[in-house]
């Protein structure tokens, strides 16, 4: 029905997935250094108190033999099972991005306080739960791999791609100002990013029929080496993130829509592909609601069966091949499909540049500080909170809620401080408090915002021999 909402979220959880989400967040939250020596909600006696109750409840009898637990969490032991590789359990003969070793290196070498501000960091405006259990569903449930996965996640965003603290705090303003730098380097970075927005190389606009937000991404526009692979990482990233943005509950994933229209092997390069397959099934998990690959010629055939073999098969069983506006039209309504592509939407993508002063909220410090300590404290009653629920989760659980939607709306209040404007914002598509806009309102004066239709859609997967 419109609107349901899907199983292995928030609000729609079964007993076996809420006691993975509790197991979850107390491994989570030994991790940002919550094993003071002290008893009550803050300390080590509460989580071991809570750990032996979950594990009684899964079992199904608090009487039945108590199966020893990874010990990691404790913070003069981190180092130490780390370095020995002791994390017994923690082995994953599938690791396709090495983030076991990643995760021990992090325990490591990195304050439980770093990868806690990095966490709350990363939720934004979602439901602090909501993207624990993204990774719980990419994981199939398994506690100690969806940590795994989360923590490296953690880690990619502060360390590798600085995501938070540079991609999004500088966004097109910064690169806009770095193309205009004496440093050479630092100029052709800001200038290949500028570039790609102004191609329109990938751009969001509108919902298909599940009500998820569109990402366009027209092949015949990316040449191998007219931007600089670190350019087209960041930009990747960059849209990817703005997306997430425009998600809200129900609707938790986005539709791809590759335009292969005029595509020849001049556009084909496998450096961006693989870096998209990566971010999303190591850094963006659970994100992907359907990848549509529209009018791609026969040269493609070749192709696909080569990013076929380095795709998950979950994430493979989401692409599907439309040949025609007709086929398009089972995932996409006529009226939302852009008239580039044979629908009746007369949306054309236009890019505006960074205009003077749109930042300048950024810098009233002052009320940054004051909301990033209002969040702070949210964050913490809502951490202490957790340490209730996940012992008794009758006592806490409006009062989680409660606090998520403080973090939601509290959320959208700092947004203007500690990220840059984009396109999306100064095309009114993202609006004050994180109402999303794709569409003009009606004529007659009434405003519309974006809602979830999560009708069915007919399976269209053609084979490879379709692809023609």
């Amino acid at each position: 029905m419109p609107g349901a909402i899907l199983p292995g979220r928030p609000g729609n959880l079964t007993p076996d997935q809420q006691v993975k989400l509790q197991e979850l967040w107390s491994a989570s939250l030994r991790v940002f250094g919550f094993a003071a020596p002290t008893n009550g909600v803050n300390g080590v006696d509460s989580l071991t108190e809570a750990d032996e109750k979950l594990k009684s409840s899964a079992n199904g009898s608090e009487k039945q033999p108590k199966k020893k637990r990874v010990s990691l969490f404790g913070k003069k032991h981190r180092s130490d099972e780390a370095e020995n590789g002791a994390m017994d359990g923690f082995g994953d003969s599938d690791d396709k991005y090495g983030q076991t070793k990643e995760f021990q290196s992090v325990l490591a070498n990195q304050s439980p306080e770093d990868l806690r501000k990095a966490f709350w960091s990363m939720v934004k405006h979602d439901h602090p739960d909501g993207l624990l259990l993204r990774f719980l569903r990419a994981r199939k449930w398994d506690v100690q791999k969806a940590l795994i996965m989360m923590v490296a996640t953690m880690h990619w965003r502060l360390q590798e791609m600085h995501v938070d603290d540079d991609i999004i705090t500088r966004g097109e303003g910064g690169a806009l100002s770095d193309s205009a730098s004496s440093n050479a380097a630092v100029k052709k970075e800001g200038a290949d990013f500028i570039a790609q927005l102004k191609l329109g190389k990938s751009f969001l606009h509108g919902t298909d029929k599940e009500g998820r937000p569109m990402c366009f991404v027209r092949a015949r526009l990316h040449k191998q080496g007219e931007q600089s692979e670190a350019s087209v990482e960041r930009c990747t990233v960059f849209v990817i993130e703005t997306a997430r943005l425009m998600l809200s509950p129900p609707v938790d994933t986005a539709a791809i829509v590759f335009d292969m229209t005029d595509f020849s092997i001049a556009n084909m390069d496998y450096a961006p592909v693989k870096f998209m397959i990566k971010v999303f099934e190591a850094n963006y998990p659970e994100s992907l609601g359907v990848v549509l690959v529209h009018k791609s010629p026969w040269l493609f055939h070749g192709i696909w069966s080569i990013i076929k073999g380095w795709l998950d098969p979950v994430v493979a069983s989401k692409v599907h091949f439309t040949k025609n506006v007709e086929e398009l039209e089972l995932f996409v309504e006529r009226s939302h499909i852009i008239k580039e592509l044979g629908g009746d939407d007369p949306y054309t993508y236009e890019y505006t540049q960074p205009r003077p002063g749109e930042n300048d909220q950024m810098s009233d410090t002052a009320t940054k500080e004051r909301l990033l300590d209002e969040r702070a404290a949210i964050v913490k009653e809502f951490e202490q909170v957790t340490l209730e629920w996940i012992k008794e989760p009758q006592v806490a659980e409006q009062r989680r809620g409660e606090l998520a939607e403080r973090l939601r709306s509290g959320y959208w209040q700092l947004d203007p401080y500690i990220r840059a404007r984009s396109l999306y914002d100064r095309t009114g598509v993202i609006r004050n408090g994180g109402q999303i806009q794709h569409y003009d309102p009606p004529k007659l004066g009434v405003t519309t915002t974006v809602s979830a239709q999560n009708g069915s859609i007919p399976p269209l997967q053609h084979s490879q021999d379709d692809i023609d």
